[in-house]
């Protein structure tokens, strides 16, 4: 053997030993959602590129925020990477939990991040998550059910004309119910969907003294429409219903509606899943006249907890699932209607992005959600599904468990909402508002 392939033998082997002393096993929480599914799907390009192998913890969205929630604050450890969202990162940013995304990578290009996404994810002007995919919510409906009915859907449609349209669409030898919308309890999810209605009838979680609202007409006014709606032309059970359930039945051709994650605009459009890809319009989502439509604004993202020892490692992940590289990875394999939307400047400056029939009207609902100017009467809180305090969560989840109940026919609205003001006056108070 020469001395030159000697040199470069020793050499290649010198490398392997050094990435194998520098990979790491990376364990990750994340949301059992189509993006994140797909996501570790393709995480063999990153161990190719790092060498870091991936460990996924996948949980249903109430068991997600509730274990991320109890490890990051009693300092668990278990998991290098958290998938977090746009109530929980300021916060918990603020407590010093999570290690700040300040020294992000040039070629990662941090200033392509869509406004609303970087700032909902910072603190005091530091990202400390990095948004995987940014969402607002929109109308999904099944044009064919539409045009049976004699109807057109228009952009900004009004609730009432939802409800009218529901009641038109629904089919119940069919097993077609004229809309789908959550009701499950959680604060993520029926409590995120029913507090950004609300703003669309002019209620408020609290008052510029920061007391409960519950007790108010607009909170009767959206509860007793919520339901009345859902009781005329949801699905039975909705009451249990979440973003799973009801994507499902609307791939399955069961829903003439669904008002939900924008996200969701490429599983119903897909035809290897979904029996109505051919067939799905959007709309914005609904409003009453008072200058609030009911879109929330959300971003999955990616945060590293500030007591990981893989610190270094965690941030190239970061960095490999919300790059501007990802997207076109997934779209190479999976096409551009399957991008991770919502987070990037750049995707909607794509042309090939913007030939995707739902992408417009989700950086239409995106941009007109307002976080810091949510509901019709002033409100002292920041968040348009949500109010980005501590306590919220907690409170939430107690409050949408009421509704839960009313819309199972356990208790009428109006017990509801006097449990929900009781609740939300009582953990106020003990907080120090």
């Amino acid at each position: 053997m020469n001395t030159t392939i000697r040199v470069l033998m020793g050499a290649t082997a010198l490398s392997a030993v050094a990435l194998t002393a520098q990979a790491e096993t990376l364990t990750i929480a994340t949301v059992n959602n189509g993006d994140m599914i797909r996501m570790q799907g393709l995480t063999d390009d990153f161990t190719a590129k790092t060498g870091h192998t991936v460990e996924w913890v996948t949980l249903e969205e109430n068991v997600l925020r509730q274990r991320v929630t109890t490890d990051i604050s009693t300092k668990g450890g278990a998991f290098d990477i958290m998938t977090i969202g746009m109530y929980e990162t300021p916060i918990w940013g603020a407590n010093g939990w999570l290690v700040p995304l300040d020294n992000l990578s040039e070629e990662y290009d941090v200033d392509d991040i869509l406004p609303a996404m970087a700032g909902g994810l910072s603190h005091d002007g530091t990202l400390f998550a990095a948004p995987f995919y940014g969402e607002s919510s929109m109308i999904m409906y099944r044009t064919d059910l539409m045009e049976a009915a004699g109807l057109e859907m228009p952009d900004a449609p009004t609730w009432d004309f939802i409800r009218e349209a529901a009641a038109a669409m629904t089919d119940r030898d069919a097993e077609i119910n004229g809309i789908c919308l959550r009701g499950k309890a959680g604060w993520g999810e029926g409590g995120a969907f029913i507090t950004a209605m609300s703003n669309s009838f002019g209620a408020r979680w609290f008052d510029m003294d920061w007391k409960a609202q519950f007790d108010t007409q607009p909170w009767a006014d959206t509860l007793n429409f919520y339901k009345g709606m859902m009781d005329e032309s949801g699905p039975a059970g909705y009451a249990t219903n979440g973003f799973n359930e009801n994507l499902s039945l609307f791939q399955q051709g069961k829903c003439g509606m669904w008002i939900d994650a924008t996200v969701a605009a490429s599983f119903v459009t897909n035809p290897d899943d979904s029996t109505v890809a051919d067939s799905v319009g959007f709309a914005l989502a609904p409003d009453t006249g008072l200058g609030k439509r009911s879109n929330w604004l959300w971003a999955w993202a990616l945060a590293i907890p500030a007591g990981t020892q893989k610190q270094d490692a965690a941030l190239e992940f970061v960095e490999w699932a919300t790059s501007k590289s990802y997207i076109d990875l997934v779209a190479a394999n999976e096409g551009w209607a399957n991008v991770p939307p919502g987070a990037r400047t750049s995707l909607y400056e794509n042309p090939n992005y913007q030939a995707v029939p739902f992408a417009q009207k989700t950086l239409d609902s995106i941009l007109s959600a307002d976080p810091n100017n949510s509901t019709v009467e002033p409100s002292p809180y920041v968040g348009v599904q949500f109010a980005a305090i501590p306590e919220f969560a907690g409170i939430a989840t107690d409050v949408s468990q009421e509704f839960s109940a009313a819309y199972a026919g356990q208790q009428t609205v109006e017990e509801a909402l006097a449990k929900a003001q009781a609740i939300t006056t009582d953990a106020m108070e003990a907080a120090g508002y």
